[in-house]
């Protein structure tokens, strides 16, 4: 399973981006979707996930102005990221959970290439 990451840019202190990520392949069932976040020369930060369709769950970093969300139409999702900070400044890297088949299973965990989001301020 693959992913396509997009939707990154440079934006100022306050404002909004709109992060998108797509899978393509072999797909029967997907458990989650997550983002995760990476400054160079710090390890990658959990930022969001959702189980099934409703059921997310934020960073306290994030919480309460980032919205992760599947679009379940093109098998992607979303991350809504509102009130941007220069802290939010990061490679934002999409993950995905799920099973290839219906009968055998063939679990799949795959991660996008990255999106690289600049907040200044």
């Amino acid at each position: 399973v693959q992913l396509q990451a997009s939707g990154g840019g440079l934006v100022q202190t306050g404002e909004s981006l709109r992060l998108s990520c797509a899978a393509s392949g072999t797909i029967f069932s997907i458990n989650s979707w997550a983002w995760y976040r990476q400054v160079p020369g710090k390890e990658r930060e959990w930022v969001a996930r959702i189980v099934n369709s409703f059921d997310d769950s934020y960073s306290d970093s994030v919480k309460g102005r980032f919205t992760i969300s599947r679009d379940n139409a093109r098998t992607a999702v979303i991350l809504q990221m509102n009130s941007l900070q220069p802290a939010d400044t990061a490679i934002y890297y999409c993950n995905v959970q799920g099973y290839q088949e219906a009968i055998y299973r063939r679990p799949f965990d795959s991660w996008g290439q990255g999106t690289l989001v600049t907040v200044s301020s």
